[in-house]
């Protein structure tokens, strides 16, 4: 236990022997559970997690064990959403180890890892990668906004000091960056930071409360819970956490990423907008982002239009492309006000830890 509450860890393993190995050994102590996902690699990712929980955590006696051997019964046998999609094995000491019927991708291993959680009732939950790039040493610098009751979920920033995002290549990093930028204007949390980072705690209250089981299984889940948490007027914490790289290699094919996630990212902001400022509450931001971005897109289009048809079809130019600009420029302006509402009307629910 940490502090009083109970810690479990999700760790989603595809093909990540030689490393899943070390992670396991690194878990700290005070961890009470540890949800170990194999999202049906095609190595020895499975034998590896096996007999590492044997020999090096099989002893570790979790806090109520007969806790988990319980909940471990009730996960395989209850019928309910983990039934039709892993095999929950009996726990070794703390680990208990999950196999996936199907490969469902990072996201969707960690959506099974938080409904065994749910399930189990631990008080915080965390996630790392298989692959060792998280330093468990910044673990209570996690847990600690949760614990203290400050937040309901929070996650790891590289990208605030230069040295904290060293091995990061300038390719990464710019791509990281437009993400931010698109995931604040998605989740309403103007100040966060790295939203691709992995390296997260959630309280019970928080998975209970964003849907876990409509969770977005792909590589871009994290985006999509930051959205959900928004939408139900949850606490973030941003925390400075240096990153880690080794010799693992990433399986993101980058097309395909950022095609999903952009598409995924308008459709939860368009929900998040109706959800948090039409259906639980009212707030005039919702309208100025809707007229702002029909106006915005109006003149861009007769802008478009003065200048084909000028081109073309030697068209006067002008009076159109000066009412099309017009229409532009007040749309955006009406985009920068909502923007600017929405960042106050979430000022207070940000918290950023440096150190």
């Amino acid at each position: 236990m940490y502090r009083d509450q109970t810690v479990g860890v999700v760790i989603p393993a595809y093909n990540e022997e030689g490393f899943i190995g070390g992670v396991l050994r690194d878990i700290p102590e005070y961890v009470d559970r540890i949800y170990v996902i194999d999202d049906c690699s095609t190595d020895k990712t499975w034998d590896e997690i096996i007999s590492t929980a044997q020999e090096v955590l099989g002893s570790k006696t979790a806090y109520v064990e007969e806790q988990i051997n319980t909940a471990n019964k009730q996960i395989a046998t209850d019928g309910g959403t983990l039934a039709g999609r892993a095999f929950v094995h009996e726990p070794i000491g703390c680990v208990l180890p999950i196999e996936h019927l199907s490969n469902f991708g990072a996201g969707g291993a960690i959506k099974t890892g938080y409904l065994a959680a749910l399930q189990d009732k631990t008080d915080v939950v965390v996630t790392i990668d298989g692959d060792g790039q998280m330093d468990l040493d910044y673990l209570p610098r996690l847990l600690d906004p949760i614990v203290n009751g400050k937040a309901d979920y929070a996650k790891a920033n590289r990208l605030l000091y230069q040295e904290y995002r060293q091995g990061m290549s300038g390719w990464r990093f710019f791509g990281n960056s437009i993400l931010t930028f698109l995931t604040k204007i998605a989740s309403g949390y103007w100040k966060m930071m790295d939203p691709q980072n992995g390296y997260t705690a959630a309280s019970h209250h928080a998975l209970d409360n964003i849907g876990v089981e409509g969770m977005y299984e792909y590589y871009g889940y994290c985006n999509d819970i930051l959205v959900k948490l928004n939408a139900k007027g949850l606490r973030l914490a941003d925390v400075a956490i240096p990153g880690q790289y080794g010799d693992e290699e990433s399986s993101i094919r980058y097309p395909e990423y950022i095609r999903k996630v952009s598409s995924m990212l308008l459709r939860n902001f368009l929900w998040r907008l109706k959800i948090r400022y039409f259906v639980l509450d009212f707030h005039p931001l919702g309208l100025f982002y809707l007229f702002g971005a029909i106006t915005a897109v109006s003149g861009f289009t007769g802008m478009s239009w003065s200048t084909l048809g000028y081109l073309l079809f030697d068209q006067d130019l002008f009076i159109r492309m000066a009412l099309s600009t017009l229409l532009f420029l007040m749309g955006s302006m009406f985009l920068m006000f909502a923007m600017l509402f929405d960042m106050q009307a979430n000022e207070n629910r940000e918290l950023q830890v440096y150190e």
